[in-house]
């Protein structure tokens, strides 16, 4: 298998039908092991109801519940990684969220939450791998972030954030190329979420505006990030793959 014996960390919120449960079985179908950050009940169930067909190459395990915004909760969460596989190959930072608001309503406590969690938060997991396992036996690094390049409205927070997520995927890319660190990043357009249609608005006012005319699948993310991930992609680091359909 393409990961077989390979150890990945998914973070975010991973249940549901959202990006990065997709993330998370396709990989383990492909023979990794992937730990999960943040385990809830739906993606408890569905290991449970799916975990015989996966385990027949790899599996999605728990790890700690961590936030990452806390860089001594992010630091315990990759020692436990280390100590209990004894490698850290893959990391995907999923985790991150904002909501929406106006910028001239938008409080400095919230701004700082959007940053804090999605630019903050993927630092510290970033580092903490590179400190602990990558420094030293390389890896593959996958950032998530959003398809607001030519801005939203109502999404400043998120927007500078993920601005943010990309220019320092790029810059620590150059950095830790020398250590065969690879260190790219996705950006999603709209997915079929429950999520996205939060911050997207209703579906017949964003739709007419899309050239493909639908919303992309979980799968069609996952599936750009595992090739991210794989020796396929070996010569490439500091890009960001847009995938939004145009």
């Amino acid at each position: 298998s393409l990961f077989s014996g390979k150890i990945a960390l998914v973070t975010g919120e991973s249940g549901g039908t959202g990006i990065g449960r997709s993330i998370s079985f396709e990989l383990a179908s492909l023979g990794a092991t992937v730990v999960i950050a943040k385990m809830n009940e739906g993606l408890l169930q569905y290991c449970q109801r799916c975990g015989q067909s996966v385990g027949e190459c790899g599996r999605v395990v728990a790890g700690p519940s961590t936030s990452i915004r806390d860089e001594d909760q992010v630091q315990d969460l990759i020692k436990h990684i280390i100590q209990k596989y004894k490698a850290l190959h893959l990391l995907i930072n999923n985790a991150g969220g904002q909501f929406v608001c106006s910028a001239e309503e938008l409080s400095s406590k919230g701004f700082q939450a959007v940053v804090q969690t999605n630019l903050t938060g993927t630092f510290h997991v970033c580092r903490a791998a590179f400190e602990h396992y990558m420094r030293d036996n390389g890896g593959s690094i996958v950032n998530i972030t959003l398809g607001n390049r030519n801005g939203m409205p109502n999404m400043v927070h998120s927007g500078a954030a993920r601005a943010g997520i990309e220019n320092m995927s790029i810059t620590l890319s150059q950095e830790w190329m020398e250590s065969g660190v690879r260190i790219n990043c996705v950006r999603p357009g709209i997915v079929f979420t429950e999520s996205g249609f939060e911050n997207y608005g209703p579906a017949e006012r964003i739709l007419p505006s899309m050239p493909a005319k639908r919303f992309a699948s979980p799968e069609e993310i996952s599936s750009a990030v595992v090739w991210l991930l794989s020796e396929g992609a070996s010569y490439v680091t500091g890009s960001v793959v847009s995938v939004d359909g145009g």
